[in-house]
C-alpha cells in the first residue's frame, strides 16, 4: 500500500532515496531531537548532500527540477522518521518556491543554488500577533526610501526563522488598501533593524524552531522586493496553495508511522492470553487507520499531480491538507489507545506522534480555512 500507481521512474527514485535516508539516518535521531528541542541540522545537511533540498529548484540553478509530487513523496518519508525535520524541510519549498515563481534573475542566482545545495535554509513569514489566518490584516509596514524599503512591525510563528539565511517576508506598503497593499520581500537576518524575538516552547515538533521577528526600521534593498508592490498577497496565497499538498504528505507520513507502530505493538502485546491483534476491536481500529491513511495519501498525490500538470489545484490541495491532517490526528489518537497506558509515557513513540500531529490542523491554514476554500469553490464564490 506504500507504493502508488503511475509514478515516474525519477519520482520512485526520489521516494526510495528519501525512505532509505529517513529510516537509516534520520529516524535514530528523532527521539533526541524531540527530547532536547535540538535543531535537526545533521538531518538537513544529509538531505542537502543527497540532492533532496533542491527537488523544486530548476536545473539551471542547481536543483533537480522535479514537480510537486516528487517533493511530497520525499516529505512523507522524512515525516515518517522525524516530524521536526519534515517541517523545516517543507518550509524550504513553501518559502523558496516564490523565488522560483516570482524572483528576478539576480534573486534566483543569489539564493536558489545555495538553497538547492542545502548550504542555507529559508523561512516564510506571514503571520503577526493580530493577523494569523487573516493575512490581509497584517500591520507590518514597508516604506520606500530611495533604493531601499524600511520595514517596521512584528511577525509571529516563523518556522525556522532563527536559522534561515533568507526569509520570504510580507509587509504592507499601504494598510488602507488591505490585501492590495501586501508586498513580498527577501529579508536577510544581517539587514540593519532585524532582530529575533521569542523562541516558542511547543507541545510537539519541538526540534523545529518557531520564533517571533522584530523589524525596527529594518532596511531592505529595493532589489530584494519579490514581485511588484501590492503583489505580495498573491505570492503568499500561491506559496500556501503549493505547500498544502506537502503538509498533507507530512500528515500521511506521521500517520503511517503511528499505524506501523500500533500494528507492531498489537502483534506483540498479550492480554487475556491472546495477542491484541486477535481482538476484533483492535483489528477494526487498525483497518480503519489503514483505510483513512491510504485515502489521505491518494488525495495528496492527486493534488500534487494537478499542481505538477499545471492544472487548478487550490481546492484539491485544501482537501488533501484537511483530510490528511485530521486523519493523522485520529491515527495518532488510535495509536495511543491501542498502546493503553504505555501510549501515555515517553518510553514509547505513540505519545510523540500525538503531540506532533496536532500542528498540522493549524499551520499553513487551519482546518477551518481549508473548509472555507473548499466551500467557496463549490459555491462559485
Amino acid at each position: 500500500m506504500r507504493d502508488a500507481v503511475g509514478l515516474r521512474d525519477d519520482e520512485c527514485q526520489v521516494r526510495d532515496l528519501a525512505r532509505a535516508l529517513a529510516r537509516d539516518r534520520i529516524a535514530p535521531l528523532a527521539a533526541q531531537v524531540d527530547e532536547t528541542e535540538a535543531y535537526p541540522g545533521e538531518s538537513l545537511r544529509l538531505l542537502g548532500q543527497q540532492g533532496l533540498m533542491g527537488l523544486y529548484v530548476p536545473e539551471a540553478y542547481g536543483g533537480a527540477g522535479l514537480g510537486a509530487l516528487a517533493f511530497c513523496l520525499a516529505v512523507e518519508e522524512v515525516a515518517w522518521a522525524c516530524a521536526s525535520t519534515a517541517v523545516v524541510y517543507l518550509v524550504q519549498y513553501a518559502a523558496g518556491y516564490p523565488i522560483v515563481s516570482h524572483g528576478t534573475e539576480d534573486q534566483k542566482r543569489r539564493y536558489l543554488p545555495r538553497l538547492a545545495a542545502g548550504e542555507i535554509t529559508t523561512a516564510l513569514s506571514i503571520s503577526e500577533p493580530g493577523a494569523g489566518s487573516d493575512a490581509a490584516g497584517m500591520t507590518t509596514t514597508a516604506v520606500r526610501r530611495g533604493d531601499r524599503y524600511v520595514l517596521n512591525g512584528t511577525k509571529m510563528w516563523v518556522t525556522n526563522g532563527s536559522h534561515a539565511s533568507v526569509l520570504t517576508l510580507f509587509a504592507t506598503v499601504d494598510r488602507g488598501r488591505g490585501h492590495k497593499g501586501v508586498t513580498a520581500f527577501l529579508v536577510e537576518p544581517t539587514f540593519p533593524g532585524f532582530a529575533l524575538g521569542k523562541l516558542e516552547r511547543k507541545m510537539g515538533i519541538r526540534g523545529s524552531p518557531t520564533v517571533a521577528l522584530h523589524l525596527t526600521d529594518c532596511e531592505v534593498p529595493a532589489e530584494n522586493r519579490l514581485g511588484g508592490e501590492g503583489e505580495g498577497f498573491r505570492v503568499a496565497l500561491g506559496a500556501l496553495d503549493r505547500s498544502r499538498p506537502a503538509v498533507g504528505a507530512q500528515a500521511v507520513g506521521i500517520a503511517q508511522a503511528a499505524l506501523d507502530t500500533a500494528r507492531t505493538y498489537a502483534l506483540e502485546r498479550e492480554q487475556f492470553g491472546s495477542k491484541l491483534a486477535e481482538f476484533q476491536a483492535i483489528r477494526f481500529k487498525l483497518a480503519d487507520m489503514a483505510t483513512e491513511i491510504e485515502a489521505a495519501r491518494q488525495l495528496t498525490f492527486r493534488a500534487a499531480w494537478l499542481k505538477g500538470a499545471g492544472l487548478p489545484h487550490g481546492p484539491a490541495g485544501a482537501m488533501a491538507k484537511l483530510f490528511a491532517s485530521e486523519a493523522a490526528v485520529k491515527a495518532a489518537d488510535d495509536c495511543v489507545q491501542i498502546h493503553g497506558g504505555y501510549g501515555f509515557v515517553k518510553d514509547y513513540p505513540a505519545e510523540k506522534y500525538f503531540r506532533d500531529v496536532k500542528l498540522l490542523t493549524i499551520g499553513e491554514g487551519t482546518s477551518e480555512i481549508q473548509r472555507l476554500v473548499i466551500a467557496r469553490q463549490l459555491l462559485g464564490q
